[in-house]
């Protein structure tokens, strides 16, 4: 700032009040866009407006109410201010240091989707997409265009296990996405190089490799075997139809892999591709009730102490996606036992009773288990069904 503009500060302190000179501040501050300074100028300005001293050395948690509330909204306006100004600019990181604290996470996804992205500030962009869990998906995009699918699929084991259900769904998808056209492409051209006529277009895996054997003769394989296995994996979480269709597809494939390429899973997919297969067939209506039948086998047969609550999550989570609730309902008290460790696969009892409309076979199981907390949301809901229906 100019010599100039000191002494107006101070003119304005004289004449008119502290106040007003910290208002020319921070006008001054915005026009230049010097928005960490400006962070601080407008918390002065909070500060003054509550008479708390403009260096405030008390923690927030040691003012009284309504003031501590006050000041912190106070903070949190600064906060968006300041993050939306360093979001125009470009300078993703700083701006969501700011933005985090009053959870303003949509302008910042928008951002992450439509700035430009520059050998500068690549790394800056997925750290905020993926490892700040801003948009997970996008972040996501930008490691499988520029450091390839190794590494998103590394990235994903490292981030992705413990986010939310619909940012696993996201990424799990593009994933999926990405490399199945490639298996494909990759299975038509050695089909191509053997045949005189080129499969039909279209063609899934499945009809490709059918009556083909020799396309995995010698332990031949047509793209990274640790890739499609890993792929697989993660599309456990997949919903949608043509989704659950391309995982299947991949299962159908993999399947004809020479042994060393089945790798080891956890129950219940030990089987691997086959029983991965089974899972998502059954969702799209293919062998339903076989598949259950697989599922509940292994739910029953496995022992907790050794597998944990996985194979009981499976099937619990398949009756779900089936519309089974009461089934899920019943199969969760049977085989999940109370204060168990779950994975999170699976929904709670209570979602369970909730999905079911069952409230009164909650308050059953509850009472079974000691469950007081259970018991008693049983009971408010089931009064309240009880009244809505009166």
């Amino acid at each position: 700032m100019s010599q100039s503009l000191y002494d107006l500060l101070e003119q304005q302190a004289q004449e008119h009040g502290p106040e007003a000179a910290v208002e020319l501040l921070i006008d001054q501050l915005r026009r230049e866009k010097r928005f960490h300074e400006l962070f601080d100028a407008l918390l002065i300005r909070s500060r003054m407006r509550f008479s708390l001293p403009v260096i405030l050395t008390r923690s927030l948690d040691d003012l009284e109410e309504p003031l501590r509330s006050q000041v912190e909204e106070a903070y949190l306006e600064a906060c968006r201010e300041v993050g939306l100004g360093l979001l125009e600019q470009g300078r993703l990181r700083e701006a969501w240091t700011y933005l985090r604290p009053p959870g303003e996470v949509e302008p910042v996804a928008q951002a992450l989707r439509s700035i430009e992205v520059t050998e500068d500030n690549l790394d800056e962009l997925i750290e905020v997409a993926v490892h700040e869990g801003v948009c997970p998906e996008r972040g996501f995009q930008l490691v499988l265009e520029h450091y390839g699918i190794c590494n998103a699929i590394t990235l994903y084991d490292a981030q992705m296990h413990f986010r939310p259900r619909e940012q696993q769904q996201a990424v799990a998808a593009l994933l999926l996405r990405h490399l199945h056209p490639e298996l494909v492409e990759n299975v038509r051209a050695d089909i191509a190089r053997r045949e005189p006529d080129p499969p039909p277009e279209g063609s899934t895996l499945e009809e490709l490799v059918a009556d083909r054997p020799w396309l995995f003769e010698d332990d031949a394989y047509h793209i990274d075997t640790s890739h499609l296995h890993s792929v697989v994996r993660f599309a456990r979480v997949l919903l949608r139809p043509e989704e659950l269709r391309l995982a299947a597809d991949l299962c159908a494939y993999g399947k004809h892999l020479g042994p060393q390429f089945q790798f080891q899973n956890e129950e219940p997919f030990a089987g691997g591709y086959a029983d991965f297969e089974r899972f998502f067939r059954a969702q799209l209506g293919q062998g339903v009730e076989e598949a259950l039948e697989f599922f509940a086998a292994k739910a029953r047969s496995l022992a907790q102490e050794e597998h944990g609550t996985a194979p009981a999550e499976v099937y619990v989570e398949l009756l779900c996606r089936l519309g089974r609730w009461e089934e899920a309902l019943e199969a969760a008290a049977e085989l999940i036992p109370p204060g168990a460790h779950t994975t999170g696969f699976a929904p709670s009892l209570l979602e369970l009773a909730a999905r079911s409309g069952r409230y009164d076979r909650l308050k059953e199981i509850s009472r079974c288990r000691d469950d007081l907390l259970g018991f008693v949301a049983g009971l408010l809901e089931d009064r309240l069904q009880q009244a809505a229906r009166s």
